[in-house]
Formats: C-alpha cells, structure tokens, sequence
C-alpha cells in the first residue's frame, strides 16, 4: 500500500492487521473534501497489538516483519474511524466504470490547475471535482474513484460490492477497501434553548 502524505494508520488485533491511509480529508474547518481513506486487511501475527500512525513502514531482516517507531503521528482523518458492523449491501458498481470516472477526474483537476496557483487554489480545486457526487458512481463522490486508482485497488474487471453503515460507504476490491465518509455536513444546525427553563 502506498503511503500518504498523512502516514498510515496500523491497527492490530486478533490476528489481522488493517492499513489504512487518507486518499482525500478535508484540511481545516470549512473545507468541503470528503474524508475518503483506502484501507488493506492482511493477516498478522496473533500476538500484535497496535494503533498508530507512521510515515513509513520499515523493513526487518525477515521480509515477513516491520519495525514499528516508538511514536506516531495524529492527522485529523485518524480520528474518524468507519463503523466495525451494520453494514448493509448499497448495489455494486463496475470496476471499468470507476477508472473512467478516476482518469476523468484527473484530467479535469490538470486542465483546472493554472500555472503558478496556490497551494490553496489548488486544493479547492480537488476538493470541487473529487467531492462531487457522481451520477456513474451511484452518487458518491467521485473521490472514491481517485482512491481506488491512487492505492492500485482496480485490477482487471470485477464488479465491486457496494455496502453502506450510517453515513459510511464502503466499496470492497478484491485488493482492498475504499471508504467515504458522507455527504459533507454543511450549514448551520438548528438553534436550540439550553440553561434553566423558567
């Protein structure tokens, strides 16, 4: 799995261990990016225990082992984990449709992207095309199909199954995991009375 700019989050238990990494996450308190994270489960030693963020992974000696630093990191996206059940089937959605969708996105974000605009500018730009909900996507945002192709989970045709929990989507690759946290809550919410009622 390749590591994001954020690290990768290491959650061991029970014999599995879940990598996950941030594909979009929104970067202050009005951006409007999804959180959308890649996610692979693979089989570990049933004695490891962890939950931390790294940069990188390092490699022991024994190709089978990773050495772990002493301390991690705590981007936001780490802090908003997707639900362990209640997910429910939402439909499927064909692997060839998500890389179009995927390479349509990135050539919008190139022919979008001016010569010299801003760290900014730029990242409001992503923000508009991945966020968008996508029609050929069964409505999500078309960021789930840049994670798909960043992390390299299209491989071949295969239809994906689509499964859904509160406000989480999950679409299952046979080589891993997207998840989409949405829609993005936007607005104000409703005024409410506190303190003592006379």
């Amino acid at each position: 799995m390749q590591v994001s700019e954020d690290g990768i989050r290491l959650q061991g238990s029970r014999g599995v261990l879940a990598l996950t990494a941030s594909a979009l996450a929104p970067k202050g308190l009005f951006d409007q990016t999804p959180t959308i994270l890649a996610m692979r489960i693979v089989h570990a030693d049933p004695e490891l225990e962890c939950d931390i963020v790294v940069d990188e992974l390092t490699r022991y000696q024994d190709e089978r082992m990773l050495t772990l630093p002493e301390t991690g990191r705590s981007p936001a996206w780490a802090g908003v984990a997707p639900p362990r059940a209640g997910w429910e089937s939402a439909g499927e959605l064909k692997s060839a449709t998500i890389a179009q969708r995927a390479q349509w996105g990135i050539s919008a974000v190139a022919r979008g992207a001016t010569p010299g605009a801003g760290e900014e500018a730029v990242r409001a730009l992503r923000s508009a095309i991945w966020g968008e909900p996508d029609e050929d996507l069964a409505g999500l945002a078309r960021g789930v199909a840049f994670a798909a192709h960043a992390f390299g989970f299209i491989s071949g045709e295969e239809n994906v199954p689509v499964t859904a929990s509160g406000r989480w989507t999950r679409l299952a690759f046979r080589r891993g995991h997207v998840l989409a946290r949405g829609p993005v809550a936007t607005g104000l919410t409703a005024v409410r009375i506190t303190g003592a009622q006379t």
